[in-house]
């Protein structure tokens, strides 16, 4: 830790944040506490004007060209599955969407907005290629259901991305300010791809009409057929990924979740094909 001692000083108390870079940490001197990290993008500046991540208190560049940020290290707790069924987190990810700032600085970084055919064409020929179309006909079923479905994903608005929006990252302070962190995936998309995730995965079924209003939008049948396609997209890639560095457990896990998303696709062309 000798970097965050040269940036700190030796008075301060520093313990691991946890994180699978290992690159952030806590740190603590008397009454001031900090949330450190290294390398951190630029990104980070905006999204702390915007009030969506804990305040930026300062950023160093170390000797070694590396940039230390510090942000405030507030008193709070992550949120409870449950409790992203509030409005306030469909407030929170239309904020987000919605905001030209983050966008603007995105494209500064040099990021492009991510073509569904791209992504489509690049994953198939990877699971062609690691033989994983052809050992499971979950993943040839599903391969097909984006194919067919392709076409709703194309053209439509595309804005800044959490990709990640999983209730450990939503952080409700005492105060009751909600923030979103960890935006290391971040990128520029359609916007079905955050809540088409928070909708599977923590909201019932009964209930997204009810969460979609509190976003600010109605559901319908292209909605949802956009939401499945990059649901699929996901499990796809992670099933691959899984696959690739022989974690079977977790690889079986998301061919578990391949199958339900099958499912529910299916379902709803049947249905479809019967209005």
């Amino acid at each position: 830790m000798n970097w965050l001692k040269q940036a700190l000083g030796s008075e301060w108390n520093i313990s691991p944040a946890g994180g699978l870079t290992g690159d952030a940490f806590f740190a603590e001197n008397d009454s001031r506490r900090l949330f450190l990290k290294r390398n951190s993008s630029p990104f980070l500046a905006v999204l702390s004007a915007e009030g969506i991540v804990p305040k930026l208190v300062w950023t160093k560049r170390l000797e070694n060209g590396d940039v230390i940020t510090a942000q405030e290290w507030l008193n709070g707790r992550e949120l409870k599955p449950e409790e992203m069924r509030h409005p306030r987190v469909a407030t929170l990810i239309r904020k987000i969407h919605e905001s030209t700032e983050l966008l603007h600085m995105l494209m500064r970084l040099g990021k492009k907005p991510v073509t569904p055919d791209e992504r489509f064409a690049e994953l198939s020929n990877q699971l062609h290629e690691n033989g994983l179309m052809e050992k499971h006909p979950e993943v040839l079923e599903s391969i097909s259901y984006l194919e067919k479905l392709l076409s709703v994903t194309r053209n439509q608005r595309k804005v800044v991305c959490h990709c990640d929006l999983n209730h450990n990252n939503i952080l409700l302070t005492k105060k009751d300010q909600l923030y979103l962190v960890d935006w290391d995936n971040a990128m520029i998309a359609d916007p079905a791809m955050d809540f088409g995730f928070v909708l599977k995965w923590y909201i019932p079924y009964e209930d997204w009409n009810e969460w979609l209003q509190s976003y600010g939008i109605p559901k319908d049948r292209q909605l949802i057929e956009r939401m499945y396609w990059y649901l699929i997209m996901d499990a796809l890639f992670y099933l691959k990924w899984h696959s690739d560095r022989n974690e079977m457990d977790k690889a079986f896990s998301r061919l578990e979740d391949l199958k339900e998303l099958n499912y529910h696709v299916r379902s709803a062309i049947l249905n479809w094909s019967a209005e």
